[in-house]
């Protein structure tokens, strides 16, 4: 196969593709259908010319069966008045339309036959298209079901896709949350121990050593009074004991 062919090949099986995916199979069913009433309607129209002609054929014959019924009238009229010239020229043409009738009856059997078979023909075919007209609907309908469907699978996929997508990003955030919580734990450790100057403490050493002393103070004041407390509990249970050894 030559390098032309090929890509000829290779061109082909890309439009059908392109093809398969663009073609709606519900359209080509509406198409097909619509046809097949283009066809329908060509056959009844078939079947009503011939009528047509079948009527105007019966048409014709009644015409010369009561123009030959006239001339018979008119050759006993003939006969009567014993003009036997004029009997003979209304005989003569009423035999002349002998044939005119069986020829116009032969041709009316004709079209009666031709109808009778185009109606026979048209009705199975309304019977055909009212069949396919009803698996029409069917395959629509199967087929915009199974379109839905897909859409919701591929929505569906979509969405778990989306969901690990968005797994491994929250995965991320915690992992993230965990070093910033770790980071400030140790800060704070670091800031406890004096390892690192808090930002939020004075730089001034002067008035770091006025801190010191009043924190320092103010222990002192807690701590005496702490002492006075725990004196003043004691002092009630020295009062009480000589009581008890007078009553004795």
């Amino acid at each position: 196969m030559g390098l032309m062919q090929r890509l000829s090949m290779v061109f082909r099986s890309k439009a059908s593709k392109a093809l398969d995916r663009a073609e709606d199979p519900r359209e080509t069913l509406d198409y097909s259908y619509e046809r097949q009433l283009d066809m329908l309607r060509d056959v009844k129209r078939g079947v009503a010319d011939v009528a047509t002609s079948r009527k105007r054929v019966e048409l014709q014959a009644t015409q010369l069966q009561q123009k030959a019924e006239k001339l018979e009238s008119q050759a006993r009229q003939a006969v009567e008045a014993e003009r036997e010239d004029l009997a003979r020229e209304a005989l003569s043409r009423r035999s002349a339309i002998g044939p005119q009738l069986e020829g116009l009856r032969t041709q009316h059997e004709q079209l009666r036959a031709e109808e009778d078979k185009l109606t026979q023909a048209s009705q199975r075919l309304q019977a055909k298209v009212d069949a396919f007209r009803t698996r029409k609907e069917t395959i629509k309908a199967t087929y915009t079901a199974a379109e839905a469907q897909t859409k919701i699978g591929e929505a569906v996929s979509g969405i778990s896709e989306e969901m690990g997508d968005v797994g491994l990003a929250i995965e991320r955030a915690e992992d993230k949350t965990l070093q910033m919580q770790s980071r400030a734990g140790a800060i704070d450790e670091l800031l406890a121990s004096g390892a690192l100057d808090d930002a939020s403490a004075s730089r001034d050493p002067i008035q770091a050593e006025l801190d010191r002393v009043t924190t320092d103070s103010s222990v002192d004041t807690e701590l005496s009074r702490l002492k006075a407390e725990l004196e003043s509990d004691k002092q009630p249970a020295s009062l009480e004991a000589p009581k008890k050894e007078e009553n004795r």
